[in-house]
C-alpha cells in the first residue's frame, strides 16, 4: 500500500497507530506507527507509515495536537461484514435450536416473522439487532426482512438513522405449504418488490440499499424467480437467498424444480445468479455448481453456527477459495446463536478444525485466513470491496478501535505482544467491551449518542 501527500479535501480526522488489515496478497497486514487521515465524506485520503507526527501534520495539513493517538494495547482493524442475517429472527436468537432446518422454518421462524406486520414490534426488534451487530462491530449488515415492505422500510431506516451500512431485502415468498398464512401471492410478491425497490432507492439513504431476496427456491415458484432475476438485472441491484443448506432442502429443489440439473441452477435459470449475488450456506455444492458461481462471479456467505446448530453440514471453505470464488461469513441470526463476528470467526476455524479431524489431509483455515473473511472477504463477497474491507486510499473508513487492556475486559495482556498476537487474542478471547469504538464512513456510531 503506497502513501499518499496529496489529499486534495479538508480533513475530518487523523488516527495514529497501529492499522491491522486484509489484501488481496495478505491475509494479515500490520501498520504500526502509521497515520490515516478522513475527510468530512468519510473516505480515506492519505495513509504514511514510520513517518514523525510533526513532518507529517506540515506536510498534510493539519494540526498535530488535533491527531487521536491510539494507545498501547489499542489498534484499528476494519469494521466487520456480516453477508449474511435476519434480522426479523433476533427476537428468538440463543433459543430453538432443537430441530433441522424445514421444520425448524415451520416451529419457529414463520410464526415469529408473521409478526412483522406489526410496526410497533418490528420497530422494536429491528432497533435491537442493528444496535447490537453494530456495538458488536458490523458495520455492514446484509439483512433478510419479512415480506411486509412497510416495516422492512423500516428496518432500512433504523439502519441508516443508527448509522450502519446495510443491504435490506424484502423477503419473496408465494410458496408456503408449511405455513399457509405466510407467504403472498406471485402478483402480491412482484408488486410489493417494485413498491420496495421504488421507496427504497427513493429515500436517498447514503449507506442502505435494496437487496432482492427470494427466500429460497422452496418458497418460489418459476415465474417469482424469473420476475425477480429480471428485476435485479434492469435495477442493477443485489440478489440473496440460500442454497444447499441441508440435505432434504437440496433433495425437495430437485423434486421442486425437476428440469433443472442442480440447486445452482434454477438460480442461474432465472437469472439470479451475478456478481452481486450472495448465497448463504452451499455445504453441498459439487465441483460443477462452484464452477458456475465462480463464472457468474457470484458469491457465498459462509454461515457455520447456524450450520453447526440446525445440523444442516459443513462447508469446507477451503475447498470453495480453491474454485476461485468470492466468500464471506454471516451470522445466520436466528438459526446461528450469536449475533457478534467474532462468533463466526470462531465458529468457521472450528468448522474447519473439524474436518480436518475426519480427513487429515484437509487444509485447516488459519485465524489470519478467517480475519479475512469476516472484513475484506465479506465485502469481496457484496461487492462492496472498492468501498470498504481494509484500509486504502480513496475507501470509506468502516473501522474498529479495539481496545485488548480494557478495564474489566475478558482479554489479560502477560507479556510484550506482537501485534499479530494481539490480534489472534482479540479474535479468539474478545467482545464488545474490547470494541470501544465503531465508524461506518468516517461518522463515529459507537459509543451511541442519544439521537440514535
Amino acid at each position: 500500500m503506497g502513501p499518499s501527500s496529496d489529499t486534495g479535501t479538508s480533513l475530518k480526522s487523523v488516527f495514529w497507530g497501529t492499522f491491522v488489515h486484509s489484501t488481496c496478497n495478505e491475509a494479515v497486514q500490520v501498520l504500526e506507527d502509521t497515520a490515516v487521515g478522513v475527510d468530512h465524506e468519510g473516505k480515506i485520503v492519505f495513509i504514511k507509515t514510520g513517518e514523525d507526527v510533526q513532518r507529517v501534520s506540515q506536510e498534510v495539513g493539519f494540526n498535530a495536537a488535533d491527531v487521536k493517538q491510539l494507545g498501547k494495547h489499542e489498534f484499528f482493524m476494519p469494521g466487520m461484514v456480516d453477508a449474511h442475517i435476519h434480522a426479523s429472527q433476533y427476537s428468538f436468537t440463543g433459543t430453538a435450536l432443537d430441530l433441522p432446518l424445514l421444520e425448524w422454518l415451520n416451529t419457529y421462524t414463520f410464526p415469529v416473522e408473521a409478526q412483522f406486520e406489526d410496526p410497533e414490534f418490528a420497530k422494536k426488534i429491528y432497533s435491537q439487532v442493528v444496535r447490537r451487530t453494530l456495538r458488536n462491530g458490523t458495520t455492514t449488515a446484509c439483512y433478510f426482512a419479512t415480506i411486509y415492505t412497510e416495516t422492512t422500510l423500516l428496518l432500512a431506516e433504523i439502519a441508516d438513522r443508527v448509522g450502519q451500512r446495510a443491504l435490506v431485502g424484502k423477503v419473496c415468498m408465494d410458496r408456503n405449504d408449511g405455513a399457509s398464512y405466510y407467504k403472498e401471492s406471485t402478483e402480491e410478491s412482484m408488486r410489493e418488490t417494485d413498491k420496495f425497490i421504488t421507496q427504497l432507492l427513493g429515500k436517498g439513504y447514503p449507506l442502505v440499499s435494496p437487496i432482492i431476496t427470494p427466500r429460497f427456491a422452496p418458497s418460489c415458484t418459476s415465474p417469482l424467480l424469473e420476475f425477480l432475476g429480471k428485476t435485479a438485472k434492469n435495477n442493477d441491484i443485489h440478489v440473496q437467498s440460500h442454497i444447499s443448506e441441508n440435505r432434504d432442502e437440496v433433495n425437495l429443489v430437485q423434486q421442486l424444480f425437476p428440469d433443472c440439473k442442480s440447486y445452482t441452477d434454477v438460480y442461474l435459470k432465472h437469472g439470479l445468479l451475478s456478481r452481486k449475488t450472495v448465497m448463504a450456506h452451499a455445504c453441498y455444492l459439487s465441483d460443477k455448481e462452484l464452477e458456475i458461481f465462480h463464472k457468474t462471479g457470484a458469491s457465498i456467505a459462509h454461515c457455520p453456527n447456524s450450520n453447526i446448530s440446525l445440523c444442516s453440514g459443513m462447508l469446507d471453505v477451503s475447498r470453495v477459495m480453491k474454485h476461485k470464488v468470492k466468500i464471506g461469513l454471516g451470522t445466520d441470526v436466528a438459526g446461528g446463536y450469536a449475533p457478534s463476528m467474532l462468533d463466526a470467526i470462531r465458529r468457521a476455524i472450528d468448522t474447519s478444525k473439524a474436518l480436518t479431524i475426519l480427513d487429515p489431509k484437509h487444509q485447516t483455515l488459519t485465524f489470519q485466513e478467517v480475519f479475512r473473511l469476516a472484513t475484506l472477504g465479506g465485502s469481496q463477497a457484496l461487492s462492496l470491496d472498492d468501498q470498504i474491507g481494509n484500509f486504502a486510499v480513496g475507501k470509506n473508513f468502516d473501522a474498529l478501535l479495539v481496545n485488548v487492556s480494557v478495564p474489566d475486559g475478558p482479554i489479560d495482556i502477560c507479556n510484550e505482544e506482537d501485534p499479530k498476537v494481539i490480534l489472534e487474542k482479540f479474535l479468539n478471547l474478545g467482545d464488545d467491551r474490547n470494541i470501544v469504538e465503531v465508524y461506518v464512513a468516517g461518522r463515529r456510531v459507537v459509543p451511541f449518542d442519544n439521537t440514535s
